[in-house]
C-alpha cells in the first residue's frame, strides 16, 4: 500500500479538484480553487484535519441554437470563428456572448483552404465541428428545446 505524506496528499487533492499547478490558494485550513463554473461547485467534506477540496462541476455544455445546419458561403483564406456554445446572436458565427453565457466554452476558429458552400452545425452536437454531420436528425436534438437568446 502506498503511503503519502500530508504535503503529497494535498497536492493530489488539488490535482483532483483541478487546482494542480498552483491554481489553488490556501485560506485558513481550506484550499480555495478558482473554477470557471461557480454555480455547480460542491464541497467534499474532509475526513480528518485535511483541507476541504472544492470540486468544480462538469464543464458547461453548449445549447442548441438550431435544429438544422446553416448553409454558408466560405471564402478561402478568410478566418472564421464558429460559435460552439449556441448563445451567439449571429449564428453560426461567434459574437462573444460565450464570455458571459458560457465562460468555459470558446469558438472554434478555422480558415478554409478553398471557396465553398458549407453546412455549419447549428445544434452544436456535431462530431466534426464546425461542419454538420447529421447529428441534428437524432431524437435527442429534435426533441430538445431550442435556445432562446437572452
Amino acid at each position: 500500500m502506498l503511503l503519502l505524506r500530508p504535503a503529497a496528499l494535498v497536492t493530489l487533492m488539488r490535482t483532483a479538484a483541478g487546482c494542480g499547478g498552483g491554481g489553488g490558494r490556501r485560506r485558513g485550513s481550506a484550499v480555495v480553487c478558482r473554477c470557471r463554473d461557480p454555480p455547480g461547485v460542491s464541497y467534499i467534506p474532509s475526513l480528518s484535519s485535511a483541507p476541504q477540496v472544492r470540486r468544480c462541476s462538469a464543464p458547461p455544455q453548449p445549447v442548441i441554437a438550431a435544429k438544422e445546419p446553416f448553409p454558408v458561403e466560405l471564402k478561402a483564406g478568410k478566418k472564421y470563428a464558429w460559435c460552439s456554445c449556441g448563445h451567439s446572436r449571429s449564428q453560426p458565427f461567434c459574437d462573444g456572448t460565450h464570455k458571459k453565457a458560457a465562460p468555459g466554452l470558446s469558438p472554434l476558429r478555422f480558415t478554409p483552404e478553398e471557396d465553398k458552400t458549407a453546412w455549419l452545425c447549428g445544434c452544436k452536437r456535431t462530431r466534426s465541428p464546425p461542419y454538420c454531420d447529421g447529428t441534428h436528425k437524432e431524437e435527442a436534438v429534435q426533441g430538445a428545446r431550442v435556445s432562446t437568446q437572452p
